[in-house]
C-alpha cells in the first residue's frame, strides 16, 4: 500500500515522504495514529506543492541543524550518578539526562526525542556516546561520561 507520511517516522521516514508499506501496518497503525495518509493522486498533487514551496526553508533548517551538529559535536557532557564500588551505578542514565546536561553545561538545547543511546541504557560509569538525529540528513554524536557521584 502507498502511503504519504505526516509526521516523521523513526526508522521508516520523514513527513511527506511516499513510500510502500505492508497493508495492515498503514490500515492498523499509520493511518489511524495520524502519522501517514493514503498516497491517492490528489493528495500526491498535494505533497508535491508543498514540498515545492518548503525547499528553501528546509535548506535553511538544514543549515542550522549541520551548525548544531559541530556545536554537538566539540563539546562533552558529564553526568553524574550513584555508583557502587565496583562501577555500575543505581538506574541507569537515559536520553533525558543527557538533554538536560547539555542546556546545563552548554546551553545547547536538543529534544530528548532525538537522541539515541546504543544498547538502549548506560548503567555503568564511563565515557559513551550517543546518536541525535537533528535533521532529515544531519546527525552528530556526542561525547558524554558517567562518573560517580
Amino acid at each position: 500500500m502507498e502511503i504519504i507520511l505526516t509526521k516523521d517516522v523513526t526508522n521508516l521516514g520523514y513527513a511527506n515522504d511516499i513510500l510502500t508499506v505492508k497493508n495492515g501496518y498503514a490500515r492498523n497503525y499509520l493511518i489511524p495514529q495520524g502519522y501517514a495518509i493514503l498516497a491517492t493522486p490528489s493528495n500526491k498533487k498535494m505533497v508535491a506543492e508543498t514540498v515545492k514551496q518548503r525547499a528553501f526553508k528546509a535548506q535553511k533548517i538544514k543549515a542550522e541543524a549541520e551548525d548544531l551538529a559541530k556545536a554537538i559535536e566539540a563539546v562533552s557532557v558529564r553526568i553524574g550518578a550513584k555508583a557502587a564500588q565496583n562501577g555500575k551505578i543505581y538506574g541507569s542514565v537515559n536520553s533525558l539526562q543527557i538533554a538536560e546536561a547539555l542546556k546545563e553545561q552548554h546551553d545547547i538545547e536538543v529534544d530528548r526525542k532525538k537522541i539515541y543511546i546504543d544498547g538502549e541504557s548506560v548503567k555503568e560509569t564511563g565515557e559513551y556516546v550517543a546518536k541525535v538525529n537533528l535533521a532529515k540528513d544531519v546527525t552528530a554524536n556526542i561525547k558524554f561520561e558517567v562518573y560517580a557521584e
